[in-house]
């Protein structure tokens, strides 16, 4: 770690015990919850944010629900610039301040993604980590992933605590119908079956409020399952100083040009 990432932490440290025990729960697990960042108006805002996401898709967005199917999976990323609500949430207030103090560094914004699941939808979300998706490479990295609905464990994400310490690259999954995107290659392997090789209570989960915000490592494995009631959640990713643009043996997320 640079200098100047360990002086920003030291201080961080002398300033903050609580900012400390998130970024080592962070470091050490690869996912932490934070509670209480977003305020009213600010979760109000990417409210209305959303609304225009669904009304107004971006060339991107993906309706994951088949035709025969009950509620909506509904994804959506790279509309910060249009859309003024994510704009605002990404660049302004708590949510970089908090990617700040998790990476011990300035983050850099990658993008947003919102997914929405309405109630009565069965698709889930398979076990999968995020990085093989993208088009980027580097240790220093989280996800700030908003919940703008109330959020039982039992509803939600759940992770493999200190997976994005194991060392392996997974193939990336879609999520359509959980299938791979390719076959094991070039330093990508296929998605183990989690549940049979992860012992159950290094598989965790969190009850979530609006205003609380989940925050985890591009590597740390993680999947959801449907919904029972509406579940509206915005990830805002950040890089750390580390980041360079990554190839990938499939089309990367978001398919900018290099």
């Amino acid at each position: 770690m640079e200098q100047s990432t360990d002086r920003f932490a030291q201080a961080t440290a002398d300033a903050d015990p609580a900012a400390t025990a998130q970024r080592t729960s962070f470091q050490n697990d690869g996912v932490v919850v934070v509670r209480g960042v977003l305020d009213d108006q600010q979760l109000a805002e990417l409210a209305e944010a959303v609304d225009q996401n669904l009304a107004e898709p971006g060339p991107w967005a993906n309706d994951y629900t088949p035709t025969d199917g009950t509620g909506r999976f509904f994804g959506d990323y790279v509309n910060w610039e249009r859309i003024d609500g994510y704009r605002q949430a990404a660049l302004h207030g708590p949510l970089p301040e908090l990617a700040r103090t998790l990476l011990g560094e300035t983050p850099r914004f990658f993008h947003e993604h919102i997914l929405v699941k309405e109630r009565d939808t069965h698709e889930i979300t398979p076990w999968h980590h995020d990085e093989p998706y993208y088009c980027v490479d580097g240790a220093q990295n989280v996800s700030l992933w908003v919940p703008l609905d109330p959020v039982p464990a039992e509803s939600g994400l759940r992770f493999v605590r200190g997976s994005h310490l194991w060392g392996r690259r997974f193939v990336p999954r879609r999520f359509l119908d959980a299938t791979p995107y390719a076959a094991a290659d070039d330093g990508f392997e296929l998605v183990p079956d989690v549940d049979a090789i992860v012992a159950d209570d290094d598989i965790i989960g969190f009850d979530l409020e609006p205003g609380d915000v989940l925050a985890f490592h591009f590597r740390t494995l993680h999947d959801a399952p449907g919904a029972t009631a509406r579940r509206r959640a915005i990830s805002f990713r950040y890089l750390g100083g580390d980041a360079r643009f990554g190839s990938r043996p499939w089309l990367h997320s978001p398919p900018f040009d290099r």
